[in-house]
């Protein structure tokens, strides 16, 4: 299902009040999205169910704005799920040459699209709710955070940004989420908000959380947007778009 579509602005804008993404259920965890700022183009989250129990997700930072990148964000979102859905359906599936093939073919649509390079950092995970793992890869974006009462693991990137070369992949890994744990993604306008010079950070993001642990997705998007708006004084230059994933305790 197409869920949000983010972009980039070139000056400060006034940040109104977030806005919820529609997410599949899950069972056994809470999966949540939210965004702020005026919607012009650019980043792309998108969550399809792709299996009984698979539910694949991705965060996508097309750069540009949208009279440059409508074309490549929508076939961007058509190739996630359409290649998520083929490639993942199998129960037998190995899930990190499934998700390698699906960072392949969104290099490629990205590239044919785009008629030229046009640079996509990507993060996306596929969540199987019978073991409580993530199979993910990171194209040149932003760290994800696996959060838990051990610490905060930051999930670097696995290859380049996709739309840089014909022939790229990311590869993939696999973090367990035990029960309690979550697993956060946010988009570069969350780390890079400015104030007086200072920007909120990946650092930021953490202590939210950690003054938050309340193990739900839902208020832990809601909490790091409500602090990013605080930090900005309600101005941000780029959109703010935040996913998480929050596996419930057994």
């Amino acid at each position: 299902m197409r869920a949000l579509l983010n972009s980039l602005k070139p000056r400060s804008s006034p940040l109104g009040n977030p806005v919820e993404a529609e997410v599949p259920r899950l069972q056994g965890a809470e999966l949540a999205a939210a965004y702020l700022g005026q919607r012009v183009g650019g980043d792309l989250c998108e969550f399809i169910r792709v299996g009984p129990h698979r539910v694949l997700f991705g965060l996508l930072d097309v750069a540009g704005r949208i009279e440059e990148n409508r074309d490549v964000v929508s076939a961007a979102g058509v190739t996630f799920r359409a290649a998520g859905t083929e490639l993942l359906a199998r129960e037998d599936v190995n899930e990190i040459d499934a998700m390698i093939e699906i960072s392949l073919q969104l290099n490629r649509a990205i590239l044919k699209t785009a008629h030229k390079v046009c640079s996509c950092p990507a993060f996306a995970g596929c969540y199987n709710e019978h073991l409580g793992t993530v199979c993910y890869f990171n194209a040149g974006h932003t760290p994800g955070l696996a959060m838990s009462d051990t610490g905060i693991r930051e999930l670097y990137a696995t290859g380049l940004p996709l739309g840089l070369f014909s022939h790229t992949t990311a590869d993939a890994g696999i973090v367990a989420l035990e029960p309690g744990a979550m697993l956060l993604l946010v988009s570069r306008g969350v780390v890079e908000a400015k104030r007086k010079g200072d920007e909120f950070g990946l650092d930021g993001v953490k202590q939210v959380w950690q003054h938050n642990p309340s193990g739900s997705a839902r208020r832990i998007c809601l909490a790091v947007l409500d602090e990013v708006k605080e930090f900005t004084g309600g101005q941000a230059q780029n959109d703010l778009t935040i996913l998480a994933l929050a596996r419930g305790v057994t």
